[in-house]
């Protein structure tokens, strides 16, 4: 039987992107990036703090990290716990004998649940990004604007009472979005998100509340990425995490500043076999001229003086 001629009319097929939230643009095109003091790049280290409920459930999807064993779970519950008794403090370590200021995107129930370890984050000069309520708390499209408001708005209460920080940065846990997300997360005066991974510079989102910067966080070279999801070793990791560095900092010589992004997580990061791994990076990285670490905010600060 014969196609109709119609079969392939479709009245909202178009040129360009499938949403309006941002310009599409070639990066290598942009006006160049000018970080302060002349860096050539600008390290941003995030370390996720995370609690993974007992219960938590299963539908409509899992976070990334996701208890997996039938109820209760205390293989990987506690697994998962051990970055907020041990492996956040280890990086915490680290980062203070390298005189690094950073971010940690913390679920807002770690700000109840435990408070010692948001003052020792906030006691080492880190800033604090909201990371949802809890891990079992993902966002998505079959939320109610309403159901999803409350959850964030739940979350940045509780780290910004705890913390006595603006809370200004955003991300999802499993990095999950709905349709509503960035209008509410600028209804409730965040003004960055981590969790669109597309690029390696920050780049303005439009919402109906206002502007919303996306800032670069890495998805390939996330150490639980490389480890859970890529089966892949340390040294493997070390490597990735060298190349992404080289050849950001290669372009930058001739494009202007660039972003490293290096996602962390306690509870991976923070074993003792892996922070010697995550120290060797730091210090490669450190080891070259015009490196400037600094909070995601300031980061984003920056991109916004110097665009």
């Amino acid at each position: 039987m014969p196609m109709p001629d119609d079969y392939l009319d479709y009245p909202h097929r178009r040129y360009g992107m499938d949403h309006d939230r941002y310009d599409w643009s070639d990066m290598f095109k942009r006006k160049p990036i000018s970080w302060p003091n002349g860096a050539r790049i600008a390290l941003s280290i995030v370390t996720h703090v995370q609690y993974f409920p007992l219960d938590m459930p299963s539908k409509p999807f899992k976070a990334p990290g996701a208890l997996s064993m039938p109820y209760p779970d205390f293989r990987y519950y506690t697994n998962r716990d051990y970055g907020n008794r041990v492996g956040v403090f280890r990086v915490l370590r680290l980062l203070g004998e390298l005189g690094l200021k950073t971010s940690f995107a913390i679920n807002g129930i770690i700000a109840e649940r435990y408070p010692a370890l948001l003052r020792a984050v906030v006691e080492g000069g880190h800033e604090v990004v909201a990371h949802g309520l809890d891990m079992g708390k993902v966002h998505h499209s079959g939320l109610t604007e309403d159901e999803e408001n409350a959850i964030v708005a739940e979350a940045l209460r509780l780290l910004r009472d705890a913390s006595g920080q603006s809370v200004s940065g955003w991300l999802s846990p499993g990095r999950a979005q709905g349709f509503n997300t960035p209008e509410i997360l600028a209804r409730n005066g965040v003004a960055y998100g981590l969790d669109w991974a597309n690029d390696d510079l920050p780049y303005d989102m439009r919402t109906q509340n206002g502007p919303l910067v996306a800032m670069p966080m890495a998805y390939e070279t996330d150490d639980r990425v490389v480890a859970d999801e890529y089966f892949q070793s340390e040294p493997q990791w070390v490597q990735q995490v060298k190349d992404r560095f080289d050849v950001l900092y290669r372009e930058s010589a001739d494009h202007g500043g660039r972003v490293m992004s290096l996602p962390l997580h306690s509870w991976v990061s923070g074993m003792p076999y892996r922070i010697e791994y995550l120290r060797e990076v730091l210090d490669y990285i450190l080891s070259h001229d015009g490196v400037w670490t600094a909070p995601t905010s300031e980061i984003c600060a920056a991109f916004r003086a110097s665009s």
